[in-house]
């Protein structure tokens, strides 16, 4: 156990040095974490062993999945259902464009400029069309956007996107299954049944000091996450889903969602974004740098070529048009699943999984550092700040 505590001193303290760097050079603490992670990797991997760091050990694997997870689901729980019922053509329509621009343009960027494989370069542009929403909703509830109609369209667009990654990755790569049945008919239960049953279970058995309200929550997510994994989905989906469907209820309980923000963001996300940091190998990137320039700058101009048209096209204000296709050209959880998912089945080599892992990195990181540097919303700042809860 002595192994295990330096390790996780070492993790907590690259958090905590990320959220100072966060706080010194004024950027979001996510992508301080991703950065950090990166350097760490590379620094102490030479000078101490890459076996120090332990990203690959199964405890910090399962902290940055459950991180994840309840960043995904509490991003779901503030969706308002009122706003999606108002703005859902404007939410489906730029999701769906943003995952469609990028997977055609990635795609076909891989196949005739690095002159990847059919199947390599299908991989490739799965996995540049994701829209990270754990990203983005640490982004906006850093800046108070969470609170605004403006924020909760921005993640349910996000959801859209993702959903169509997930289900594009399935039909291309996972065949239909009696798993996937089973997964469909069980996650359907469970997201008609909790809307009724979480309130009445909160009410009989909840505000005790044994939070048992965040027990019960995370039983739900990691029981479904298991049950998507089964079946070859991925665990981060039911996770937003539930919190989508419990948004009446967890979402409106302003004591609750603070409680699971110390836990997430206080404990796990750290090692979820740090762990995302450390998978980019700088030296592989020097020595082939040609995969991963092309394909994020590809699909920057992809997200950029569709969704800022599609915000346009929805009346959206020139800046917060530019500052929505900024954040919806963000990627990490879904598209690090689905190069991993390449690399484990055969489909892509280590040199392409770090090309399309590199990619899927930065463009966490640079979208975002330019969203906030230039295109940063401020008007709406006050609009979140008479909006938050007290």
């Amino acid at each position: 156990m002595t192994e295990i505590w330096a390790q996780a001193a070492l993790w907590l303290g690259l958090a905590l040095l990320a959220s100072l760097l966060s706080i010194w050079l004024r950027m979001a603490t996510a992508l301080s974490e991703i950065v950090v992670g990166t350097v760490a990797q590379l620094l102490i991997g030479a000078t101490l062993g890459e076996a120090i760091l332990a990203g690959d050990a199964t405890w910090i694997k399962f902290l940055s999945g459950a991180g994840a997870i309840l960043l995904t689901f509490l991003a779901g729980a503030e969706l308002d259902p009122a706003v999606f019922r108002r703005k859902w053509k404007e939410a489906t329509g730029i999701g769906l464009v943003g995952f469609a621009a990028p997977f055609v343009l990635c795609t076909v960027a891989a196949h005739w400029l690095l002159g990847w494989g059919t199947q390599q370069s299908w991989l490739a542009g799965i996995a540049m069309s994701t829209t990270s929403v754990a990203v983005v909703y640490a982004v906006m509830l850093e800046f108070g956007f969470n609170t605004t109609d403006y924020g909760k369209t921005v993640l349910a667009a996000c959801f859209v996107n993702d959903l169509a990654t997930v289900v594009a990755l399935g039909l291309v790569f996972s065949p239909f299954t009696w798993k996937t049945l089973v997964f469909i008919v069980v996650g359907t239960a469970a997201f008609v049944i909790l809307p009724w049953l979480t309130p009445r279970f909160f009410k009989r058995f909840g505000n005790r000091p044994s939070e048992l309200e965040a027990k019960f929550l995370m039983f739900c997510l990691f029981g479904l996450g298991a049950l998507a994994g089964w079946a070859g989905s991925e665990a981060v989906l039911p996770a937003y889903l539930v919190g989508m469907v419990l948004a009446g209820t967890v979402g409106k309980d302003h004591v609750l969602v603070r409680r699971l923000r110390t836990l997430t963001l206080g404990l796990l996300t750290p090692f979820y974004f740090i762990r995302a940091g450390s998978l980019v190998s700088l030296p592989s990137l020097v020595a082939a740098p040609l995969g991963f320039v092309v394909l994020l700058l590809t699909k920057m101009v992809a997200k950029m070529a569709g969704v800022f048209p599609a915000t346009r096209f929805y009346r959206s204000p020139w800046r917060e048009g530019m500052y929505t296709t900024l954040l919806m050209s963000t990627g990490l959880t879904f598209g690090t699943i689905s190069a991993l998912f390449g690399l484990s089945h055969g489909i892509i080599d280590q040199g392409q999984y770090s090309a399309v892992v590199a990619a899927v990195v930065g463009s966490a990181v640079v979208p975002t550092l330019i969203a906030n540097a230039f295109f940063l919303p401020r008007h709406l700042l006050r609009s979140a700040d008479n909006d938050a809860p007290v």
